[in-house]
């Protein structure tokens, strides 16, 4: 099953692509799976990202499916 996710700001430059495939069950497994192969960065931001599910605000238990989209956000710190 393949999940199109979008990835922004670090963990963009992480993975060096704004949009990698992943897959889960839900959007957490998704970020697991690909912190599995970006490393521990990339784990740490996506442990306090937000998600977005088809375009609505989601959890990290928010079922997906095959071709849904998935897009974890950073948090932004400003200054």
């Amino acid at each position: 099953m393949t999940i199109q996710v979008r990835l922004f700001a670090a963990l963009r430059e992480l993975a060096g692509a704004s949009r990698v495939d992943g897959a889960g069950r839900n959007a957490g497994e998704v970020a697991d799976g690909l912190a599995a192969t970006y490393g521990e960065r990339f784990a740490a931001i996506a442990a306090v990202s937000s998600f977005v599910v088809n375009g609505e605000r989601a959890a990290r238990d928010t079922p997906v499916a095959e071709g849904d989209e998935v897009a974890i956000l950073p948090p932004v710190s400003g200054g």
